[in-house]
C-alpha cells in the first residue's frame, strides 16, 4: 500500500501564500498519479489539482487555475501544491491522494489518501 503524509497547512491572510507538501512511500512513485483534494465543512470533497505519473501534465479545478501550482519531485517522492492569492473560500482540509487503478480526477477514483492538512484563510 501507499502511505501519504501531508504538511504545510496553516493560517494565512487573504492574498497570502502557502505551500503544501505530500511525501509518498510504499509504491513506485512514478507509477502513481498524484493529486490534491479539499473538503470544507459541510461540503463534499472536491478536486483541486493533480499531476500525471511523469509530472508532464497537470490538471486544475477552474476555481484555482492561475493561483495554484501542482508539481512533483520524483527524487523525493513528493508532490507540492503552491497556493498563491489565497481567498477565504479556499479554507478547507487539503488531502493528498494517489491513484493507480483509474484515471479520473474524482475522489472515488483515487486509491489512497493522506489524513489531510488544514488551510485557513482569514479575511
Amino acid at each position: 500500500q501507499v502511505q501519504l503524509v501531508e504538511s504545510g497547512g496553516g493560517l494565512v491572510q487573504a492574498g497570502g501564500s502557502l505551500r503544501l507538501s505530500c511525501a509518498a512511500s510504499g509504491r513506485t512513485f512514478s507509477n502513481l498519479r498524484m493529486g490534491w483534494f479539499r473538503q470544507a465543512p459541510g461540503k463534499e470533497r472536491e478536486f483541486v489539482a493533480g499531476t500525471s505519473r511523469t509530472g508532464g501534465t497537470t490538471y486544475y479545478a477552474d476555481s484555482v487555475k492561475g493561483r495554484f501550482t501542482c508539481s512533483r519531485d520524483g527524487a523525493k517522492n513528493t508532490i507540492y501544491l503552491q497556493m498563491n492569492s489565497l481567498k477565504p473560500e479556499d479554507t478547507a482540509v487539503y488531502h493528498c491522494a494517489a491513484g493507480w487503478t483509474a484515471s479520473a480526477w474524482i475522489a472515488r477514483a483515487m486509491d489512497c489518501w493522506g489524513k489531510g492538512t488544514l488551510v485557513t484563510v482569514s479575511e
